[in-house]
């Protein structure tokens, strides 16, 4: 089944991928063979993992992660789906009243 998935490398940042076979993945990524950039993470630990319907899911989801912020990532990680919305939205300066 297809999955996204976050792994945290050794310097504390994550690395958001998708597969179809999360744990050949996993071992890619821990034996070197994965991505460039979790090569020269190494080691990796998976924190965060969702199995999708369908690979066209799975890789839409990845995409959608990857552009997250770190709280934000940090808040799936946890499982704080409440707190997602509000770590989406922007802060933008107060209108100007109409006149």
């Amino acid at each position: 089944m297809p999955h996204v998935y976050i792994l945290e490398c050794a310097d504390g940042s994550y690395y958001v991928g998708s597969t179809v076979d999360l744990e050949r993945r996993l071992a890619e990524h821990r034996l070197g063979l994965g991505a460039a950039y979790t090569r020269r993470r190494l080691p990796i630990r998976l924190v965060y993992s969702y199995e999708c319907g369908r690979v066209d899911e799975a890789y839409s989801r990845e995409k959608q992660v990857q552009g997250w912020s770190r709280a934000k990532r940090e808040a799936l990680i946890r499982g704080d789906l409440v707190l997602l919305p509000r770590l989406a939205k922007k802060a933008f300066p107060p209108s100007p009243p109409v006149e």
